[in-house]
């Protein structure tokens, strides 16, 4: 079992900050890509930003310039440095990862989703 654990969220006032961790355990061999993802009421899920283990990053139009995803390998954690958020940012945070996990014929490939962190900002 592999579990995927988000802080961070929370209230903040357009043009603030806030930062999102995620944080992998469970029975992990690696972890591939990672991302954070969110969804705002009455809307579907969407991408917010991917990074894969070598620190290639993908982000989506309406967050670049403003937000950066970083990971730490060792600790098998994400974070979601957000800033000059907007009121169009309010959504719940899902955190997202692709993990290998072993067998007891070899490996698989799980994908898990965290519990989700809502993210609230005011105008």
């Amino acid at each position: 079992q592999v579990q995927l654990v988000e802080s961070g969220g929370g209230w903040v006032q357009a043009g603030g900050s806030l930062r999102l961790s995620c944080a992998a355990s469970g029975s992990i061999v690696s972890i591939n890509v990672m991302g954070w993802y969110r969804q705002a009421p009455g809307k579907q899920r969407e991408l917010v930003a991917t990074v894969t283990s070598g620190g290639s990053t993908n982000y989506a139009d309406s967050v670049k310039g403003r937000f950066t995803i970083s990971r730490d390998n060792a600790k098998n954690t994400v974070y979601l440095q957000m800033n000059s958020l907007k009121p169009e940012d309010t959504a719940v945070y899902y955190c997202n990862a692709n993990v290998m996990t072993p067998t007891p014929y070899g490996y698989r490939f799980l994908e898990v989703w965290g519990q989700g962190t809502l993210v609230t900002v005011s105008s």
